[in-house]
């Protein structure tokens, strides 16, 4: 199956997974090696580790879908791509909904924010006009449909920013026709409460998707909480990457005070990476071992 068909498989339990998400190769793999069913590559933290610089529409397309394409390449797990506003016209959508299909995600997130875009919870952003979002979603759609008639296949995550600017109301009538439009996976971005919450989930069909953001506008509910209110997908953003940038500036501080840090054991490390695993494949390769034996006769 596609990972887009794993995905949908995915959906159709009766469950809120719990989706961590990366932003590289390496932390796609760990999600992965804990046994997560499901990651999404953030833009925030992935604008963050490729150009170290905020995520403000900074990351060209061909950055993004090489991000993407790399992060695939190391997992086997379905993941959704942030396609941001898709770069451009609905032609744009089109291109970035084909290309990240083709770099291996199982789904595209496109959103309804004016471009540049902005993280969802920060101060600044803005949606575009309703015949704009919905046409996005529409040109996301008809690509969707050319690639399943060619044999692949990949679901559209229809997002709007629309609470923010203009109300819950008009970002719950955005979501509700761009499931009417053919989107597969809603998210509403950056409700309140938890009475918005439900609000948003008792309006809508389908799949929902929360974005919890630690510190964020978003209430951090539980797990059982979030399925109940009826979402079926909680991402968290931010939480590898703050996570991994507080160890390091940690470490740092250790190190300058000639400190040793706590780490993470060096076989365990290889191991995590991959050592092992290529070291077991190429044993059955004899010129592979060239440098881990020796070469006389």
């Amino acid at each position: 199956m596609t990972q887009a068909n794993n995905l949908k498989v995915l959906l159709a339990q009766d469950r809120c997974h719990v989706m961590p998400c990366c932003f590289d190769a390496l932390s796609a793999k760990l999600i992965t090696q804990e046994r997560y069913e499901l990651t999404f590559m953030s833009g925030f933290a992935a604008s963050a580790s490729r150009i170290g610089a905020p995520d403000l529409g900074l990351m060209s397309y061909g950055e993004v879908v090489d991000q993407a394409r790399n992060i695939n390449d190391a997992i086997n797990i379905p993941m959704i791509a942030d396609g941001d506003t898709g770069y451009g016209n609905a032609m744009n959508v089109r291109r970035t909904v084909t290309g990240m299909a083709k770099a291996g995600c199982a789904s595209v997130m496109i959103e309804d924010q004016l471009a540049p875009k902005r993280c969802g919870h920060t101060p600044g952003k803005a949606v575009v006009e309703r015949s704009e979002a919905f046409d996005r979603i529409r040109a996301a759609v008809d690509a969707r449909e050319e690639l399943r008639a060619q044999g692949n296949d990949v679901l559209i995550l229809a997002r709007t920013d629309a609470r923010h600017e203009h109300g819950l109301g008009e970002a719950i009538f955005r979501a509700e026709t761009f499931a009417k439009l053919g989107a597969d996976i809603l998210f509403v971005e950056a409700p309140h409460s938890e009475g918005e919450m439900r609000e948003i989930c008792n309006s809508l069909p389908g799949p929902k998707m929360a974005n919890i953001v630690e510190g964020g506008e978003t209430p951090d509910l539980p797990n059982a909480a979030l399925h109940d209110i009826g979402f079926s997908i909680a991402a968290y953003p931010l939480s590898l990457m703050a996570a991994a940038m507080q160890a390091m500036v940690e470490t740092l501080r250790e190190m300058r005070g000639d400190n040793r840090p706590k780490l993470m054991k060096f076989t365990e490390l290889r191991q995590r990476v991959g050592f092992e695993d290529y070291y077991y494949e190429s044993e059955k390769y004899d010129t592979s071992n060239r440098n881990h034996r020796s070469e006389m006769p």
